[in-house]
């Protein structure tokens, strides 16, 4: 009786974790098409079809955690990470494009819950959307200027990601220069490095102390975490050891906010199942082509036809 107690709560907390939105009802049918998904022939069936996830990282300051790890402005969360994660169909290979958070774009009108929405933007910052609409307006922005449908909507912020890494026991990365950011306070010689989860977050979110200062150069090191921490995953024996399996369990949880399709711990293990052949030699990661704006030195822009035949791969 007590296992049963003590198995029912910890499914309880897990799922009392997740946050979640309903993008599905909030934007209705004005969309980009569904991929079709089908069911494989195993049992229990898993889906086997195309699958298109926008995965955030938030600087959002809500929490004690955040503000300490240097949470952005707290009325509001800017994605200081973007990228759209497409896994083909049969579920064995994935294509993870990053967007830059610089790049303007023209941010459609987006529904808000009190019922208003907001208006049109041209030219503005891809990474305003989700500060000024939240989730919703992340994914129709997304939407709007991939003409990709996103099947699912992840977001993770700051505390989250580096308790992840912790319960993992840290993440190995190898980098090609030394790196030294005073603002993200990351001093790190070139080579090989096993991080904590509050190094590796200022390594995800570094860009003074690489290349030109730009967001460009940051999300070469964001890619280079994204499947150092796949690697890890899959060497960490966390089916033997359920309490690490619960540390890993409760530190991807507690942060993460979802679309109403993966608000559950039993939709997300689903989905865990399903990706169980995608291994990180089978993720490719790739970032929008841009080119820099016109109007503004700082800042960039799709780089035409290219990023249109990216987008394009993806459908």
């Amino acid at each position: 009786m007590l296992g049963v107690a003590t198995a029912g709560w910890t499914y309880w907390h897990l799922n009392h974790n997740i946050r979640s939105v309903d993008i599905d009802s909030a934007l209705g049918n004005d969309r980009p098409v569904r991929a079709m998904i089908t069911p494989s022939a195993s049992a229990p069936p898993l889906p086997s079809g195309s699958l298109n996830i926008l995965v955030l990282g938030s600087d959002s300051r809500s929490g004690r955690a955040n503000q300490e790890l240097g949470g952005g402005d707290s009325s509001g969360a800017r994605s200081d990470t973007a990228m759209v994660v497409h896994i083909d169909a049969g579920r064995t290979r994935a294509t993870v494009v990053s967007i830059p958070r610089d790049t303007l774009v023209t941010r459609p009108s987006c529904p808000l819950s009190s019922g208003r929405s907001t208006a049109v933007a041209y030219g503005a910052m891809f990474n305003t959307a989700n500060e000024l609409g939240g989730p919703v307006c992340a994914v129709k922005t997304v939407e709007s200027i991939t003409g990709v449908r996103m099947d699912h909507f992840v977001e993770i912020d700051f505390s989250g990601f580096a308790r992840l890494v912790d319960a993992l026991g840290g993440v190995t990365v190898t980098t090609g220069q030394d790196i030294h950011d005073n603002d993200s306070h990351l001093d790190l010689s070139a080579g090989t490095h096993h991080l904590d989860g509050k190094q590796a977050l200022a390594l995800a979110r570094t860009r003074h102390g690489i290349g030109d200062g730009s967001d460009l150069g940051r999300i070469g090191l964001q890619q280079k975490l994204v499947k150092a921490l796949l690697e890890q995953m899959a060497d960490t024996s966390l089916l033997t050891d359920p309490a690490k399996l619960y540390r890993v369990a409760d530190a991807a949880t507690a942060s993460l906010t979802t679309d109403t399709g993966l608000n559950s711990l039993g939709a997300l293990t689903g989905l865990g199942q399903s990706l169980k052949g995608l291994t990180a030699d089978r993720v490719t990661t790739v970032m929008m082509p841009v080119v820099t704006a016109p109007s503004d030195p700082n800042r960039v822009i799709a780089k035409e036809p290219a990023a249109d035949e990216l987008w394009a791969s993806l459908r």
